[in-house]
């Protein structure tokens, strides 16, 4: 599915579906999961905590509003610029593996919780309230702005050398580094590109509910959305986490609200079924690169005239 189309159905969204509350999550949904994309499609490693960097996108960019009165603009890049310092503080637990990291970032998500909610250091429970910065359509617009850049830094990165080094340090770290690839470098500049992600759809979050409550932005099940939305449209892809986050978000919406009960079932069988039978989730129907727009396979081709990427978009 080209870029362009995905774009263009989201930017159409207020007139197919007249609900932007439900609209600028399904964008915020996209941007969580293309982070997921980032730090476990591309190197593989599963953030089970990685709500703790959605969290702090949040908290960053309530504080800058509440305290100094910064514009949305700036709330936005104050919301990526904390979430990145909380990837830097947490990089060490890039040298664990497996189900050891997927462990390290849940209980790293939990502690920033507990600071964040404690009375004595942050606001706690009592939350804060933000002044309205953006309408509703306008926060949507500059939400579909969000995605569709994001999608583009996704599609560089994917098909890029520092792409390459990621999907080699996935297959085999050992190997990677003895091909010369900085494997410490390579998995923190991910790290950060994902938390970055996370950290944007943070603010926008902030900014559609004008409140922050420490409890809900760093709810676990946050993180189980994202990871699956990812996984079910197909993971190092530009468009898997978009098309599985449409589907996955848009069955909750219509089913999960007012039938939660049949919505865990719909929801179950739907993962149950993608395990068995598409692994490499919806994308994998169409293949692995019917994602590349027009403009973007003359680039390579241009690239590959010149002796940097095969036709196929890899590093030569």
């Amino acid at each position: 599915m080209p870029l362009a189309l995905v774009v263009a159905v989201l930017a159409s969204g207020p007139a197919l579906y007249n609900n932007l509350a439900f609209l600028t999550t399904l964008a915020i949904y996209i941007l969580l999961a293309q982070g997921v994309n980032v730090v476990y499609g591309f190197t593989g490693y599963l953030p089970f905590g990685y709500v703790g960097f959605f969290g702090a996108g949040i908290y960053g960019s309530s504080l800058a509003i509440t305290y100094w009165h910064v514009g949305g603009y700036a709330a936005i890049g104050l919301g990526a610029a904390t979430s990145i310092i909380a990837g830097l503080i947490l990089s060490p637990l890039l040298r664990l593996s497996g189900a050891y990291f997927a462990l390290a970032t849940l209980a790293a998500s939990q502690a920033l919780y507990f600071i964040v909610a404690n009375e004595s250091w942050t606001f706690g429970e009592s939350g804060m309230s933000l002044p309205l910065l953006f309408s509703p359509t306008a926060l949507y617009a500059i939400s579909v702005v969000a995605v569709a850049l994001t999608l583009i830094v996704i599609l560089l990165v994917r098909d890029s050398h520092f792409g390459l080094s990621l999907r080699a340090i996935r297959s085999d770290p050992v190997s990677a580094a003895m091909a010369g690839v900085n494997v410490v470098r390579t998995r923190t500049l991910a790290w950060l590109l994902s938390a970055a992600l996370a950290g944007v759809a943070g603010a926008l979050w902030a900014m559609m509910t004008s409140a922050f409550y420490a409890e809900t932005p760093f709810d676990l099940t946050i993180s189980v959305y994202a990871i699956v939305f990812a996984l079910f449209g197909g993971v190092r892809t530009v468009i898997g986490p978009v098309l599985g986050t449409i589907v996955l978000y848009s069955l909750y919406q219509y089913i999960g609200i007012s039938n939660p009960q049949y919505f865990e079932l719909i929801y179950g069988l739907l993962i149950v079924l993608l395990v068995l039978f598409l692994p490499g989730g919806l994308t994998s129907l169409v293949g692995g690169r019917g994602d590349r727009p027009a403009w973007w396979n003359w680039v390579l081709r241009r690239r590959s005239a010149h002796g940097d990427l095969t036709p196929e978009g890899r590093s030569s």
